[in-house]
């Protein structure tokens, strides 16, 4: 087999006679997004045109166009008519804000308190290692929160962070929690997010009293893993619901 070029090339990584076969508009998003992790292109900033990027890549200009339509709903990227393509200027906050899935009777986000949440320090435990792949000697910063709705709560979650994405959190004053918060205090950029749902029950009496719920009461469970830009977990959160009317929206789409 001969060596590939072009993205293939550079997709392969060390071994270059493997080329990635994800579709080739997604490995040129891949290697736009890390460009912009990697702080190649600032916000603000424009980028090479389509031409440029499909001569670059060695591929056609759809498949730059469909890349950048990707971005763009992903709101990487803003293109300007007559101007070209620039990296979006979306707050950390704002980016953060599209995880928030439980909405209100009225469809109103449900935000995440704004009281000083007690922050923890400590190695990494099984879960914490696998959710946001970490050895056995890495530290995580814990705290626990609850979401509402003006009649009580509605779900509790333990939030897991890597110390080493954000180092001396627990040296900080008026901690919330808010992930968009802490990402653009630490300069981290978000990207995606993989979340499970089950249904379960409390895992203890202290969860199942802050939901005003029995034990037994069957509850949704959300286990949630956000990323940053180039693909590092940023936060594995887990979260016991009880909604009462609340719901959780799943854009599809």
């Amino acid at each position: 087999m001969g060596t590939p070029s072009g993205l293939y090339a550079w997709e392969a990584g060390v071994d270059a006679h493997r080329p990635s076969y994800r579709a080739l508009y997604l490995q040129v998003r891949d290697t736009l997004v890390k460009r912009i992790a990697l702080r190649e292109w600032m916000p603000g900033h424009a980028i090479p045109n389509e031409n440029e990027l499909a001569r670059e890549f060695g591929v056609s200009s759809g498949t730059v166009r469909k890349a950048l339509e990707l971005m763009e709903a992903e709101r990487l990227i803003m293109r300007r008519q007559g101007k070209g393509t620039f990296v979006s200027e979306v707050s950390t906050a704002v980016v953060a804000d599209r995880f928030v899935k439980l909405l209100g009777t009225g469809g109103e986000r449900l935000a995440a308190p704004t009281a000083r949440v007690t922050i923890v320090t400590g190695h990494a435990n099984e879960q914490e290692r696998l959710r946001l792949r970490l050895s056995a000697d890495d530290l995580v910063h814990r705290f626990r929160r609850t979401r509402e709705d003006g009649r009580g709560a509605l779900a509790v979650e333990d939030v897991a962070l890597p110390a080493a994405l954000f180092p001396g959190l627990t040296n900080q004053n008026d901690v919330d929690g808010s992930l968009g918060a802490l990402a653009r205090s630490y300069g981290v950029l978000l990207g995606r997010a993989d979340e499970r749902i089950a249904l379960g029950t409390a895992p203890t009496a202290d969860v199942a009293d802050t939901l005003g719920v029995a034990l037994e009461t069957p509850l949704m469970l959300l286990d949630r893993v956000i990323f940053t830009l180039n693909g590092r977990p940023a936060q594995w959160r887990m979260a016991w619901c009880h909604l009462r009317g609340s719901f959780y929206l799943a854009a599809i789409g």
